[in-house]
């Protein structure tokens, strides 16, 4: 197993392009090396220097490689096209001259990210599905055809896949040569699924991980109140590896199984969360995995 672990803007807090409440850039990225990662995420476009030069310098003073970056539009809007090519375009170019190779494509959330209130409907009718599945594979095309990158979709809370029946729906309306998976382990447990059997199950479309885990106890209690997404985040609903729902121990064992050699990214989403916070949580989250074997 050739697992290339490191960690995303996200394990810091960081959900918005530009926000005071969030980490500055530069203190990101010095604290993830500092945390003894090699390998980084974009985050959310344009939080992280767009300019390929001067995020190049950045990343090579710190020693740091990037793994891939990823966008977030309402994929299933035929009016957003316009603007999905440009942003593909824009991230792709970035990523692929700084030597990334994924591009992570995740379908805008239904709520709002800073209230959680609904904006659209929770589910897409048959229309707007398959609308959804032809703009990804557009997407995907544009991804390998004119930089080089590999295209895997990330199921999301709050997003129109979410749960392991719409996973599983995507995966088998998409072209595997096309779209691979991103199995986000805190998203699928927050869901109700099992990420561990899902990876055994659908191994040959998983292309890249995303791990974090979730608290058993504030799970129980965001499903039976039904608390949004931002607000469950908020209050701390994600953990450290070591102490939630997913066993990461098993997970190892299953991706051995498996010979699983690709990115595995680490995220713990916290925002908001004061500056002092990130780090000695990443730096305990790193020795867990250092640890157990991953990466």
């Amino acid at each position: 197993m050739g697992v290339k672990l490191g960690s995303a803007p996200a394990a810091w807090g960081i959900s918005f392009a530009d926000d005071p409440q969030q980490t500055p850039w530069k203190r990101y990225l010095d604290e993830v090396a500092e945390s003894g990662y090699e390998w980084t995420e974009l985050g959310p476009p344009g939080y992280l220097p767009t300019n390929i030069d001067v995020l190049g310098n950045e990343l090579q003073q710190r020693n740091l490689k990037l793994a891939g970056g990823f966008i977030m539009p309402e994929i299933e809007d035929r009016d957003a096209w316009p603007a999905i090519q440009e942003e593909v375009r824009t991230v792709g170019a970035l990523v692929s001259c700084l030597g990334g190779e994924q591009l992570v494509l995740i379908d805008d959330l239904y709520t709002n990210m800073h209230t959680g209130e609904m904006l659209k409907d929770a589910n897409l009718d048959n229309g707007s599905w398959d609308y959804m599945i032809e703009a990804t594979q557009s997407i995907a095309e544009i991804a390998k055809g004119e930089f080089g990158l590999d295209t895997v979709f990330h199921p999301h809370t709050e997003s129109h896949v979410e749960y392991e029946d719409q996973i599983e729906r995507f995966l088998r309306d998409t072209d595997p040569e096309l779209v691979g998976l991103c199995l986000d382990t805190g998203h699928h447990a927050y869901r109700g699924g099992d990420p561990i059997s899902f990876i055994e199950k659908h191994h040959s479309r998983l292309r890249y991980l995303h791990l974090k885990n979730v608290d058993r106890s504030k799970l129980t209690e965001v499903k039976a109140n039904g608390t949004p997404l931002a607000k469950a985040t908020a209050e701390g609903l994600f953990c450290e590896p070591a102490d939630g729902t997913v066993d990461f121990l098993e997970l190892r064992n299953v991706l051995q199984k498996i010979n699983y050699c690709n990115f595995a990214i680490v995220e713990h989403d916290m925002y908001p969360a004061p500056f002092d916070k990130p780090l000695p949580i990443a730096q305990r989250t790193r020795r867990f995995f250092r640890d157990i074997g991953l990466g």
